[in-house]
């Protein structure tokens, strides 16, 4: 292995204090009121991530974004300045860490990145797009001798929150027309001797929608791509950064150089807040690619990802308060650079003292995680909607708990064995005492345990509310519970979870979600008959036609957060 990625946003969003934060990508518009002590301080935070991470053992890292370092003739005359400003900044910051840390730098790209001047001027002709595109890219690569290379996302793009003239928008549709961008791009990254890092995410939009695990997609997307300067970046599941999934069989299967991507900075299971540990699931993952060819490293992501009120940085903060992140990232450099046990990159994170403690600890918040946030009865099953595999996590989304009735009939649907489910979830709670005695001796913040304790118990509440039968016990007991957690953890005081309770009857009956679920849902990734001829192609014109006319009639959390339902039915 020789390539170890991390990625350095954290410094950028200093001093960022929007409510509820876009983890996706760097808040460009944030930065254009940015003072020359703002862009100091941002340099310095960047050189303290630096040293830790090559401390640790990484090598590469990435930054955002081609779309705002790259000029257009078409650029509105303000996008232009901001750009030229940007341009200078990260000289800097890429001088620094090519030239003060010996780091690789690696810029991400949507495609396809426009502002409203420019989709104005050149139109939707596909080829055109592309050259636009292929440009973009060429003058970036040209322009910043720094960069090792570019890491393409093409299956998702910016979310509906981005208030940037310069926005992304899906652009390729299906395995041909990537494969086409990919033979067109890669003999400018091999004449400049650069890495094109692809992507194979996707959000389950268009006929790409499902590269990320289906084989043919994938066979005919890379199809005759034999660049020494093509990497395939993989996420390690089917879906996104969940646990309970298995490792990605693509991994076996894509001939080309492929990385396997990481997170340690959990979005689906409290974004640092509490400990949850990669650290086995590394270890196993490392111990399954053994039998893979081309696997030349890894790609964490520490600090990238969801959208959530959760705020830790990683590596900057002070008090020992990104702990939990910064043991994910050593245990993945351990595992796959240094082929150590997790338990040896624990040990080098708290010392040898403390790391018995410290790993009873973790072996504790991971089975508090399996057992109490995901359902495992549901979390195990394979499930698929057109062309997404469906999250083993529903009821927690992000920084969001639901318990509402909707909810609790689809668990009531899917889980199969419910005072299991509700047995495992009660013993999972009784550890908490013993991890706050753990954290107290190894000199760890106890209070992200007490707050793990405090929404661990809502979830509890939340588990016996959707298997066993109502009462306006279990009602009151969740009302009081979420007031007790709202007052312990006030948002001035940290981050803490949305609790969405609403007890009012879900319209639809029992029966009716049964046949839906048989319908619509598969359990196999090959698709149906049913799939080829309705839910892949008519469902969408049938959403669109029986969508509400007004937004306000869908949740916010579905029309809001990163690119809205919607994407789903494109």
């Amino acid at each position: 292995m020789e390539l170890f990625l991390i990625d350095a946003i954290g410094p950028f969003f200093r001093g960022y204090d929007r409510k509820r934060v876009n983890w996706s990508k760097i808040p460009f518009m944030h930065l254009a009121n940015a003072s020359e002590d703002d862009w100091a301080a941002i340099n310095e935070e960047l050189r303290t991530f630096a040293r830790n991470v090559t401390t640790q053992g990484y090598n590469s890292v990435t930054l955002d974004d081609l779309a705002h370092l790259a000029h257009h003739p078409l650029h509105e005359p303000e996008v232009t300045d901001r750009i030229s400003r940007l341009r200078e900044k990260f000289t800097g910051f890429f001088n620094l860490l090519r030239d003060e840390y010996n780091l690789k730098v690696y810029l991400t790209t949507d495609v396809l990145p426009m502002t409203p001047a420019v989709a104005a001027g050149i139109g939707d002709n596909p080829l055109v797009l592309s050259q636009y595109y292929r440009d973009l890219v060429c003058q970036v690569l040209d322009d910043f001798p720094q960069l090792s290379g570019l890491i393409l996302r093409i299956g998702e793009s910016d979310g509906n929150d981005v208030n940037d003239p310069i926005r992304t928008r899906l652009h390729l549709r299906d395995a041909k027309e990537t494969n086409r961008l990919l033979r067109d791009l890669l003999p400018e990254f091999e004449k400049r001797s650069r890495d094109l890092i692809f992507r194979t995410w996707t959000v389950g939009a268009h006929r790409i929608g499902d590269l990320i695990w289906h084989r043919d997609t994938l066979q005919k997307t890379l199809a005759g791509l034999d660049s020494p300067r093509l990497i395939v970046s993989m996420k390690h599941g089917e879906s996104d950064f969940f646990r309970y999934l298995p490792l990605n069989r693509a991994f076996f299967r894509v001939q080309q150089r492929k990385i396997i991507e990481l997170q340690a900075r959990r979005e689906y299971e409290g974004a640092g807040e509490y400990p949850s540990f990669i650290g086995w699931d590394c270890q196993r993952f490392a111990e399954e690619l053994a039998g893979a060819e081309n696997i030349i490293g890894m790609s964490v992501w520490c600090q990238t990802g969801g959208w959530h009120r959760f705020r830790r940085r990683a590596f900057l903060e002070s008090s020992n308060r990104d702990i939990w992140i910064r043991l994910n990232t050593a245990a993945a450099i351990t595992v796959f650079k240094k082929h150590e046990t997790p338990e040896k990159a624990v040990e080098s994170v708290v010392g040898t003292e403390n790391a018995t403690a410290v790993i009873e600890l973790l072996k504790a918040s991971e089975i508090l995680i399996a057992d109490l946030l995901y359902i495992s009865d549901f979390a195990r099953q394979k499930l698929y909607f057109r062309r997404v595999r469906i999250p083993p996590l529903l009821h927690v989304y992000w920084d969001s708990l639901f318990i509402n009735h909707g909810v609790r009939k689809v668990m009531r649907h899917f889980v199969g064995d419910p005072d299991k489910a509700l047995q495992s979830g009660e013993q999972a709670a009784l550890l908490f005492p013993h991890m706050i005695a753990l954290a107290q001796q190894a000199a760890l913040p106890t209070d992200d345990i007490e707050h793990m304790r405090d929404f661990f118990n809502l979830l509890r509440l939340a588990r016996r509310y959707y298997f066993l039968p109502f009462s306006e016990e279990i009602a009151a007991e969740i009302t009081a519970a979420k007031k007790a957690y709202k007052q312990r953890w006030p948002h001035d005081g940290r981050a803490r979870y949305r609790v969405k309770i609403s007890f009012v009857p879900f319209p639809i009956k029992r029966r009716s979600l049964a046949f839906a679920a048989r319908v619509l849902l598969r359990r196999k990734r090959g698709y149906r008959l049913i799939d080829r001829l309705f839910i892949l192609y008519l469902s969408g014109p049938a959403y669109r036609a029986l969508r509400p006319r007004d937004p306000a009639a869908i949740p916010k959390f579905l029309r809001k957060s990163a690119m809205g339902v919607d994407i789903l039915f494109k």
